[in-house]
């Protein structure tokens, strides 16, 4: 059994700004515990504009109502008010930058942590991440878009959002059972043979320690491998699409026909980081 002390440190508007709008703090949490780790640390740095909130009621009981779900969830919450510049062309910039908050409370905490799990995708956290490192603390990263691929080189393991179940929700099925027949999941695809006109998606069906088991005929692998015919991929989707493993796929599970196995249907590219 794992005894790791963790910490989950949040950097919420770089994670909005790069498709991970509406994150789930919940689903987060259990993420950061998967190992049965003790989670020591729960910080996420959110922006909160004063000026628009005195202007706009409706703005600020939004944020306020969202920052005490978080709070529920048992995270901490480090505020940071929004700032305007104006420059020499009186243009109006906005900026709420948390990056030497979240990295000065990194390093402070570092002496009692074993993990830290950094949900960003911000290039400038790197000589943060190589510090933490070098005290002896294991560095994983959760990122969405736009992530630093620096950033993703350096640390001990990463993960992109996309993949890990119920971390995002998909607005048109509210009540979506994920890994299940009928319901949608996000996934990669690991085999395309162009010649023949199908290949295998693969999916995390559940959060588990052994995310690292990429392999899913192990049956210790939380992953699950799915047939895929091209006659399911939407327009515009093309073989190289498919055969690019860094692509994220979303798409509906039907029951096999021929097996006791799973099927993609609707198959929709949702992100590739080369474009």
């Amino acid at each position: 059994m794992s005894h790791l002390k963790v910490g989950v440190f949040v950097d919420a508007e770089n994670i909005k700004f790069n498709g991970g709008y509406q994150l789930r703090y919940d689903v987060l949490r259990r993420f950061a515990a998967r190992d049965n780790g003790t989670l020591l640390r729960l910080n996420t740095y959110i922006a909160y504009d004063q000026e628009r909130a005195r202007e706009d009621q409706d703005y600020a009981k939004k944020s306020n109502t969202y920052q005490q779900m978080v709070r529920d969830y048992g995270w901490k919450i480090i505020v940071k008010n929004v700032r305007r510049y104006t420059d020499d062309q009186g243009n109006i910039t906005t900026k709420a930058n948390a990056d030497l908050d979240l990295a000065v409370d990194a390093m402070l905490q570092v002496e009692n942590l074993d993990l830290i799990l950094l949900v960003t995708g911000d290039g400038d956290f790197l000589q943060v991440v190589t510090a933490l490192q070098n005290r002896g603390c294991r560095v994983e990263l959760l990122g969405f878009e736009h992530v630093s691929m620096q950033l993703q080189r350096q640390v001990d393991a990463f993960y992109r959002g996309f993949l890990i179940p119920d971390l995002l929700p998909f607005s048109y099925e509210p009540r979506n059972e994920w890994g299940q027949p009928g319901a949608c999941v996000r996934g990669t695809c690991t085999k395309w043979f162009t010649d023949k006109g199908y290949g295998f998606l693969r999916f995390i069906q559940e959060v588990s320690p052994n995310l690292w088991i990429t392999d899913p005929r192990d049956p210790e692998s939380p992953y699950k491998s799915v047939f895929c015919h091209a006659n399911e991929l939407a327009e515009g989707i093309s073989a190289d699409d498919m055969q690019n493993r860094d692509n994220i796929l979303e798409f509906y599970l039907k029951e096999s026909e021929v097996d006791d196995g799973l099927t993609a249907s609707n198959v929709r590219l949702i992100y590739s980081p080369g474009r």
